[in-house]
């Protein structure tokens, strides 16, 4: 039997049951020799002595330095996180052909279907209702309050981003027969139309979309780009669904905004977390709040070491990587990490 290539797994945060499925990670021992492979972080200095022999790194990021001047035998680095490590030097790998690669869209099917219910609790009014329930002080089918609700079926839908997420929000949104439009900038219009959705400008979008989904990555060109301006020109019959991240986003004027009543949002993603609580969003009748929990199912944790796996797979026998999302020299460096998380071992957040 020939020598297995020499593979660091060092996933921390995540712990290595909350990426690998037991199936998996068998297989991932069939495939390479596993260098470390524990929940705890790797130490610097054993991951030092590991690097020089490295086919490959699986981690959550790049908290490692720069290293890759030892890294002669490495070949790839598959990112776990959910996100691209600013931290790594994409110069280096693109120019030593060490391929970087991210498990990021193995989140999109959680992601959207939790964007696509945040939509429904909050174009509906499922939140209030619920907590007026519990509260004894419900209306009931005479109230007038029920009719502030609409349905979703046939509305104009618009996506802020149209990545992995936004593709899979689509397919999910078809048997809703709504008219789905997009701001990419990263996209040409012939590529969003061939996707199924109408190309616009950001402007136009928010005002008259009547659901909006913030969809966006990250990056350094983004930052607030949905300003307080455009904020305002939302319809106040729309609801904006934010579930990438509040980067992009002018938080303090959503908030504003949410709690005078002049749309409806409806949040996963936050400027700082855990969330302050004592912060105005938590008392806005407007808002449906989630705790950054979209991507937080066994499922789609284990679709990201399924595609680890089979990528490591494919490397070893000297083919490229289908499954995970290959770093591009156009975009690598305008990435941007935001929120800073508080985690412990076992959290598994994206």
């Amino acid at each position: 039997m020939p020598d297995l290539p020499s593979v660091i797994v060092d996933p921390h945060f995540r712990a290595v049951g909350d990426v690998f499925s037991p199936a998996d990670l068998e297989r991932l021992h069939e495939v390479v020799e596993v260098v470390w492979g524990r929940d705890e972080p790797m130490p610097d200095e054993a991951f030092r002595a590991a690097l020089p022999s490295a086919f490959a790194v699986v981690s959550a990021g790049w908290r490692y330095g720069p290293v890759l001047d030892e890294a002669t035998s490495l070949r790839a680095i598959l990112t776990v996180s959910g996100g691209w490590p600013p931290e790594l030097d994409y110069a280096a790998c693109f120019a030593r052909g060490i391929r970087v690669l991210s498990a990021a869209p193995g989140f999109a099917g959680a992601v959207a279907e939790l964007a696509l219910g945040l939509a429904l609790a909050s174009s509906r009014d499922l939140v209030a209702g619920d907590r007026a329930m519990r509260a004894g002080c419900e209306e009931w089918l005479s109230s007038a309050r029920g009719l502030d609700t609409f349905l979703l079926s046939g509305k104009r839908v618009g996506f802020v981003g149209f990545g992995s997420i936004g593709r899979r929000l689509r397919a999910l949104l078809e048997p809703f027969g709504c008219e789905v439009r997009a701001f990419d900038p990263w996209l040409t219009d012939a590529y969003l139309r061939h996707e199924g959705v109408e190309p616009s400008e950001l402007a136009p979008l928010l005002r008259t979309s009547r659901v909006i989904f913030v969809l966006a990555t990250p990056t350094r060109e983004n930052e607030a780009m949905l300003s307080r301006e455009l904020l305002e020109t939302i319809a106040p019959d729309a609801v904006l669904v934010l579930v990438s991240r509040a980067h992009v986003v002018d938080f303090e004027a959503l908030t504003e905004l949410v709690a005078a009543g002049r749309f409806r949002a409806a949040i996963d993603v936050y400027p700082e977390e855990p969330f302050d609580p004592e912060h105005p969003l938590r008392r806005a009748g407007g808002a449906v709040l989630s705790p950054h929990r979209a991507g937080l199912v066994r499922e789609a944790l284990w679709e990201l070491g399924s595609m680890v796996v089979d990528d490591l797979e494919a490397l070893s026998h000297g083919l490229p990587p289908r499954r995970l999302q290959a770093a591009e020299p156009e975009l690598a460096t305008r990435y941007v990490r935001t929120t800073q998380l508080v985690r412990s071992a076992g959290d598994a957040r994206p």
